[in-house]
């Protein structure tokens, strides 16, 4: 891998936390309403939010956003999402 090159998608992993944030980020919170909501400093959701920033090679939370659509890690109205095996309609 070259220098300054992003790991693949596949080798990123967003904590439980940074993914319960980024469907806030992804609901159009602030950052001091996700801290409000979960109880938590701004100072902390700063931080997640730059450390998956890092992370996932984004510059701003657009493209967090964009990044994670694109990786299944959120869904937005059904649209540009991973689909999944349903359950129910697996053979045993």
């Amino acid at each position: 891998m070259a220098t300054g090159e992003l790991s693949s998608s596949a080798e990123i992993s967003l904590s439980a936390r940074e993914m319960e944030i980024i469907d806030l980020v992804a609901g159009g919170l602030t950052n001091q309403e996700i801290a409000e909501k979960l109880t938590i400093s701004k100072r902390t959701v700063d931080n997640h939010v730059s450390n998956m920033f890092t992370k996932t090679g984004s510059k701003n939370r657009v493209a967090l956003l964009n990044w994670a659509m694109d990786h299944g890690k959120i869904c937005r109205d059904g649209f540009n999402c991973c689909s999944l095996p349903d359950a129910s309609s697996s053979d045993p």
